[in-house]
């Protein structure tokens, strides 16, 4: 476990970067929330206690967008770490299921984007705009 500056545990966060060809798949978080409000992000969420990241992962997909991954079993694409989180990031390009917004609390909009049409997104992660060009140029 991970503890923040604050001395509390730091969350653990899993998601995926959803990638169709050379589209990726982001969800507009909703100016109401709390914690990155208004900017594109990649759908995943907490690791609850006593789960393994990649069975968080394929739970989080099926409760926001109801899709059904294989957990991954490789190692994750990206890490993020944050004062207050570490986010491990897989890239998924299988899944059962057509991605649909299933959390409208949590996002309010989801959308496919080419490399081109990320443009000037706002994003919620600064690393995120290079891991994508990385993803799509092999995909």
């Amino acid at each position: 476990m991970t503890i923040s500056a604050e001395g509390t545990p730091k969350a653990r966060i899993v998601t995926a970067l959803l990638r169709d060809g050379d589209r990726v798949l982001l969800c507009h978080r909703s100016p109401r929330r709390l914690v990155y409000p208004d900017v594109w992000d990649l759908p995943g969420g907490h690791v609850e206690p006593g789960e393994l990241p990649g069975a968080a992962l394929a739970r989080e997909l099926r409760e926001e967008l109801g899709i059904d991954i294989e957990a991954p079993a490789g190692p994750p694409v990206h890490l993020v770490r944050g004062a207050t989180f570490d986010m491990q990031i897989w890239l998924v390009d299988a899944w059962v299921g057509s991605p649909a917004n299933a959390a409208p609390e949590e996002h309010d909009v989801i959308a496919w984007f080419t490399e081109d049409a990320l443009g000037e997104l706002p994003l919620a992660h600064d690393s995120y705009r290079a891991m994508f060009s990385k993803a799509l140029e092999v995909g």
